[in-house]
């Protein structure tokens, strides 16, 4: 005939039993790493008699997740780095005044592929109370419970991560591809007897903040531009995507350059509220007066190589970049007439501050290297391209590198 003591045992064993199989089927259900908690803390507390429990864990940084029957005081000043992390095992604090831990009975570590997940500190409020202490009762159930909700809490976490990283992929393949329509194919890119246009892009990441075009402003007139975001980035690509509808909104036949700077850099101040600025290398050109005039806006100077005299000139910065300042105090347009066989190279610093085996910046002397010959434009830009392995053999690249090379023919 079964005693009193065993039956106890058995209904002990069964409440146990019980006890896990629910955890199980909850985390199966897919409750929430709250509600999950909840019933790890009414289980030891309600129906286990623990009176206190606390929980750190560890995901980017360790963070307490569970204080129950605790007094902050009894917790706040505990380090897990300083105070914990050493315990490998169950460990039963020892009384003391100046030990940070004394507020509870045992730390109980939790491990997954053998890495500290987490801790749970327990301990009783009735240290008077006769018999055995519930915590090192049921303290191997507790060590079970503990470990199974512990690894489906982190498990959770991986899962809605890996959910949240898929999601980001998505949109920042959906960002990519609308970003890739801002930059001009260059099939429609401005190509007659007059002059040929041609680019090269490629971001660091899947998204950028650089931006070239080149459009049609008359029968007789071409613009074109060349513009870089400090910073990466997706808040970088926002900000050029809306330059750029700027740009080609604000950018036409009548417009002077001075006073398309001065409203660029309106619009660049006040979507960019001073966290980031934008440089430009901005220019028109007509092929009946061969005029071409500039603004370059702190933008790398482009290289201009005329092709009969064998000259090579930069075209240097006369302005501040946009957003830089509420308003330019400065505006300087500059004039060049192309006489001869011409070529421009419009570069972004991706390019001009590539380091080169030594770690020197190229600068523009790769540029000129291959500027300077009777070759056209995109011939050249592939040079330069292939000259640095860009885009998948050189593993000093750091930024995005954006070039627009225009020839002029006479």
């Amino acid at each position: 005939m079964a005693t009193r003591a065993s039956i106890k045992r058995l209904k002990l064993s069964k409440f146990k039993l019980n006890s896990i199989l629910e955890i199980t089927r909850a985390i199966n259900e897919n409750l929430t790493i709250d509600e999950l908690l909840e019933r790890y803390q009414k289980l030891l507390r309600h129906d286990l008699n623990i009176g206190k429990i606390l929980i750190y864990k560890y995901s980017e940084k360790w963070e307490n997740i569970l204080s129950s029957g605790c007094n902050k005081s009894s917790y706040e000043n505990i380090s897990v780095e300083n105070d914990l992390l050493e315990h490998k095992e169950i460990t039963f604090v020892p009384a003391s005044e100046e030990n940070k831990l004394s507020a509870f009975d045992i730390i109980i570590p939790v491990f997954n592929k053998n890495e500290p997940l987490a801790y749970v500190l327990i301990g009783d409020i009735d240290e008077e109370a006769d018999g055995m202490s519930p915590a090192i009762k049921h303290l191997h159930f507790i060590q079970t419970l503990s470990n199974i909700i512990l690894v489906a809490i982190e498990n959770i976490r991986l899962f809605n991560e890996s959910l949240r990283q898929e999601a980001l992929k998505k949109e920042m393949e959906l960002a990519s591809k609308m970003q890739n329509l801002l930059i001009p194919d260059n099939v429609h890119l401005p190509q007659n007897k007059n002059v040929f246009t041609t680019g090269f892009y490629h971001p660091h990441y899947d998204i950028g903040g650089d931006y070239y075009d080149c459009i049609f402003l008359s029968k007789n007139d071409i613009g074109f531009c060349i513009a870089d975001v400090s910073g990466k980035g997706i808040s970088a690509a926002l900000l050029m995507a809306n330059f750029q509808a700027n740009m080609r909104g604000l950018f036409t036949y009548e417009i002077r350059l001075e006073s398309l700077v001065k409203q660029l850099n309106e619009r660049v101040t006040k979507s960019a509220q001073g966290e980031k600025f934008i440089t430009l290398f901005v220019a028109r050109y007509n092929f009946q007066t061969h005029k071409l005039e500039y603004i370059n806006a702190a933008h790398n100077p482009p290289v201009l190589y005329f092709i009969d005299s064998k000259k090579t000139i930069l075209l240097e910065s006369n302005c501040v970049g946009m957003g830089m300042l509420d308003e330019i105090p400065v505006i300087n347009k500059k004039f060049i007439t192309i006489r001869e066989h011409s070529k421009i190279f419009c570069y972004t610093d991706g390019l001009s501050e590539l380091p080169d085996e030594n770690g020197k910046e190229i600068g523009t002397r790769i540029i000129e290297k291959y500027i300077s010959n009777n070759d056209r434009i995109d011939k050249n830009i592939n040079q330069v391209i292939e000259s640095q392995n860009i885009p998948d053999g050189n593993d000093r690249l750091f930024d995005d590198i954006s070039i627009i090379g225009v020839e002029f023919f006479i």
